[in-house]
């Protein structure tokens, strides 16, 4: 069911519409003849490398997660926003999905901030669009490389309130902390009172049973302070974040007169 204006009603299951990339649906629908996977994976490797060279000089950057469901009427858009213009005075890019929603709110907020803002957005056949306040914007046809984008160039994730691709964000992401992939590498949810029954679920059940430690839970930092979550990026990322804004200062100048890191490639 349809809203007038192209968005599912209230209460409808799916958002954007079910049909999901025609492109990736058919990578994992199973084999296929050799050459058909051989091309396939030669055009994720092509994926790939568009996504690492376009994003190499984006300097010390934040990833924000969220719903794509929230206008700018929702009090989430607006913590969101205020969020986002903080870490980019702060000296962070602010990257996103690049959608509508949280994602909008992000990147306004840096842009309004003077900040750099980014977009990896996904293409679907029901086109999510990228949102207005973009300076550099990239599209993906597969979900999971675009998820590697937004860890690989990150130094610390914000999750805003949202829904069943943000807990898959969350998750993965606290995956690769537990195992060591990632290190120093904090991750906020903003929001107390939306994320608190999650917290005690995994309190009651997880942690009960046994399937994580109660040291796992600290790996998340809980608040509704945009100022405690800008000092709590800060203080675990400052030597990996000057590290690569001296990376980013001597290799900019070689993109050209853009003065944008990015903008050339």
């Amino acid at each position: 069911m349809i809203d007038g204006g192209g968005l599912p009603a209230r209460g409808s299951a799916h958002w954007p519409a079910r049909s999901g990339s025609t492109t990736e649906r058919h990578f994992l629908a199973g084999p296929s003849a050799r050459l058909a996977e051989l091309a396939r994976a030669g055009g994720i490797f092509l994926e790939f490398m568009r996504g690492f060279r376009r994003l190499h000089f984006v300097g010390p950057c934040v990833t924000v997660f969220g719903s794509a469901r929230f206008d700018e009427r929702h009090p989430f858009y607006a913590l969101a926003r205020r969020t986002a213009a903080d870490l980019a005075r702060a000296g962070f890019t602010v990257m996103t999905g690049g959608g509508p929603g949280i994602m909008e709110a992000a990147n306004r907020g840096a842009r309004e901030a003077g900040g750099y803002s980014v977009g990896c957005n996904i293409v679907l056949p029901h086109e999510q669009r990228p949102n207005p306040y973009l300076d550099l914007m990239l599209e993906f046809r597969h979900f999971f490389v675009r998820k590697v984008m937004l860890v690989k160039y990150s130094q610390a994730f914000v999750a805003m309130p949202g829904g069943i691709g943000t807990m898959d964000e969350i998750f993965e992401t606290l995956t690769l902390i537990q195992t060591e992939k990632m290190v120093d590498f904090p991750v906020v949810l903003m929001g107390v009172d939306y994320w608190q029954p999650l917290l005690e679920w995994l309190r009651a059940k997880m942690v009960v049973e046994g399937t994580i430690g109660v040291h796992d839970l600290e790996l998340l930092r809980v608040t509704d302070s945009v100022e405690e979550a800008v000092s709590v990026i800060l203080e675990r990322t400052r030597e990996s974040a000057a590290h690569a804004r001296r990376v980013s200062q001597k290799s900019i100048p070689l993109l050209g007169e853009s003065g944008r890191p990015g903008q050339t490639a």
